[in-house]
């Protein structure tokens, strides 16, 4: 029986898929197989010698400690584009709250006294203060082309709008998705200049701290607006402030409130709602079910954000997972033990990432404890298991 640990409330459709017969899910577990989190804080938690796994039911793993989670030869699972579509929901929806001043309109109408006549006559004597743009014609600049940032392009050219994306790295799955009529862009300073408005959709890792900052602020046409469901850290907050006091942007639109940005003028700040919806929580929780299912069991690997992408179709019924330090003949070695212990390998992948490599081998043979033993003995290996 497989244990997994839940360290937040994680979606029933995604749990059905742990079959209880062959795994035991709980909140409460002191030797868990694999964990299951949403955005439960990681980082100051002692790590139980039993992890094998942890499923992040979400894109971002700012609260998992990935480089501890490394060296101990534990894989890390998260579920990209598994709320995407909520995520580009709400880009449009802030683009419009935005453009057509909604959230001031609203305000101004809440409190709205006196008789009905005399609101409606102090609707129409105060919306002229409220008066808005369109968005076809206007120009959307989306830095990061995943999987969001794609369903946000495309979006947007459905809305009449111009599209310029920005992505060094962009997947060759994101790029056959993509509109073909997305203008791509050679720098975000580039971008800047020729944009009404910013989406952003990147990880928030020391390359894209303040990647929006005064300096690029002030390349932008007058009038734009920011838009910022990623992470919390990727936009200078005070510079846009100053930006917004200054008449240089029109507003600026985030899921990541602060006292800084409470109650400033052209702010419009979420709490935190991107991935806030039934459906995205559900397939979020589908998704890294599946893949940790399938890594307890079987050894693949799929979406992980620190190991590199295995898949071994079943050869034999005796399959040994071996993950180690990226180094020279660490295949060499753990054939040498198999063999001397008159083990046959039948088929085998062996696949690195940075400073892990992982090896999956079906063999003809179960592989003995004492044998799995020996192998982890070997200066380099962090984690090996037989399945």
């Amino acid at each position: 029986m497989k244990k997994i640990l839940t360290l937040n409330n994680i979606s029933a459709q995604g749990l059905d898929r742990l079959p209880r017969n062959l795994y035991e899910v709980s909140s409460e577990s002191s030797t868990p197989d694999a964990i299951l989190l949403r955005s439960y804080k990681m980082h100051d938690m002692a790590i139980p010698a039993s992890l094998l796994a942890v499923g992040r039911a979400g894109a971002g793993v700012n609260n998992i400690p990935l480089d501890k989670m490394s060296e101990h030869g534990i894989a890390v699972f998260n579920a990209p584009g598994a709320n995407a579509n909520a995520v580009k929901e709400l880009v449009i929806a802030g683009m419009l709250l935005a453009c057509r001043n909604l959230c001031q309109a609203w305000d101004y109408t809440q409190n709205l006294q006196g008789s009905d006549g005399e609101i409606s006559k102090a609707v129409e004597a105060g919306k002229k203060k409220y008066v808005g743009f369109e968005l076809p014609g206007r120009t959307l600049g989306v830095i990061g082309l995943g999987a969001i940032g794609v369903k946000v392009a495309n979006a947007a050219k459905s809305l009449g709008m111009n599209v310029i994306g920005y992505d060094p790295g962009i997947s060759v799955k994101s790029a056959w998705n993509l509109s073909a009529d997305v203008e791509a862009s050679s720098s975000v300073d580039d971008m800047m200049s020729k944009v009404d408005f910013v989406s952003l959709h990147v990880p928030l890792i020391p390359a894209t701290r303040n990647l929006i900052n005064a300096e690029r602020l002030a390349k932008m046409k007058a009038g734009g607006v920011i838009m910022n469901f990623a992470r919390d850290g990727i936009v200078d907050d005070e510079a846009v402030l100053e930006a917004l006091d200054e008449g240089l942007l029109h507003a600026y639109v985030t899921d990541f409130p602060s006292n800084l940005l409470k109650g400033r003028k052209g702010v419009i700040s979420l709490p935190h709602l991107g991935a806030s919806t039934l459906e995205a929580e559900q397939n979020c929780a589908v998704m890294v079910a599946d893949q940790v299912r399938d890594y307890l069991e079987n050894g693949n690997v799929t979406n992980s954000v620190n190991f590199p992408e295995v898949h071994l179709s079943r050869a034999t019924r005796f399959r040994l997972s071996v993950v180690n330090a990226n180094m020279p003949d660490m295949v060499g070695q753990i054939s040498h033990v198999l063999g001397e212990n008159g083990i046959n390998i039948q088929h085998m992948v062996n696949e690195s990432r940075l400073d892990i490599a992982y090896t999956l081998m079906d063999t003809d043979r179960l592989v003995a404890a004492d044998v799995i033993e020996r192998i982890a003995q070997i200066k380099g290996v962090l984690a090996v298991r037989a399945l």
